[in-house]
């Protein structure tokens, strides 16, 4: 059983409703098409979802996230848009559909939380069509690089990665996804890399500003004081480096992710 290191605070929404198919799911769009059915697995705040049902409609798409409260998040996001959609409650690891429900299903930044990914990848492929697609992207933080140096940055970075895998995750899932695929039954899965990059002026502001607010107000936050593997103090200390990267006019961070697409 695996705790979702992020929770819901608003900073870590504001992050998440950021992501659209476009930034997040660029690998997967030049294989949708109008009538495809898509499952997307934890989709979160629903815009990517939204995005991708738009992609695929008339198709019907289905949402499945692991809890009510999370649900509730996609559903709100969808009725806004006016995208109509199945909303499920499940677990990735025991999917609550039949074999061979979809032409593609879809997770984005899922992997890198669960107790064991390469069953939820087999999952994944169970419910989906002989000839569909299976897609999945994460974040590999060791693999994240950012400029100026900052001795405060590594130590969040390391204090994550702590986090993350207390809580049963794998935080540089990315470098991953390939192995997992391949454990899960998939022969000959295509894998690659993507990246966000944060560098302009209102990017650093946004990108700085909401890990400033994050590493001070979240569940991150508070399982690393709970756990006392730092101080409030010490969180305090990162949140201002984080502005403090945000300000410095040469400032660059880049996160990579992992991408795969597997033919079942």
């Amino acid at each position: 059983m695996t705790r979702y290191t992020h929770g819901h605070a608003e900073p870590v929404l504001r992050s998440h409703r950021w992501r659209t198919a476009a930034n997040s799911a660029a690998h997967l769009l030049p294989h949708l098409r109008p009538g495809l059915a898509l499952l997307d697995v934890g989709s979160g705040p629903g815009t990517i979802t939204a995005d991708l049902a738009a992609l695929v409609a008339p198709g019907p798409v289905t949402a499945l996230e692991a809890t009510a409260e999370a649900l509730a998040l996609t559903a709100a996001e969808l009725a806004r848009r006016g995208v109509p959609a199945d909303l499920v409650v499940g677990d990735v690891h025991e999917l609550p559909f039949p074999d061979a429900s979809f032409d593609v299903v879809h997770a984005h930044q899922v992997l890198q939380h669960v107790a064991d990914p390469v069953r939820a990848l087999a999952e994944m492929r169970r419910v989906c069509r002989p000839g569909g697609l299976v897609a999945a992207r994460d974040a590999d933080y060791a693999a994240f690089a950012w400029w100026p140096a900052a001795p405060l940055l590594d130590r969040w970075l390391g204090l994550y990665e702590e986090a993350a895998r207390a809580n049963g995750g794998e935080p540089d899932a990315g470098r991953r996804l390939l192995g997992w695929a391949r454990a899960a039954g998939f022969g000959d899965p295509e894998v690659g890399a993507s990246t966000w990059c944060f560098a302009a002026p209102a990017d650093r502001a946004s990108w700085g500003g909401m890990w400033a607010d994050r590493i001070t107000g979240s569940a991150l936050a508070d399982q690393l004081v709970r756990e006392q593997r730092c101080t409030p103090a010490e969180l305090d200390a990162i949140a201002e480096a984080w502005r403090e990267w945000a300000r410095a006019p040469d400032g660059w961070f880049v996160v990579v992710h992992g991408d795969l697409l597997a033919r079942v």
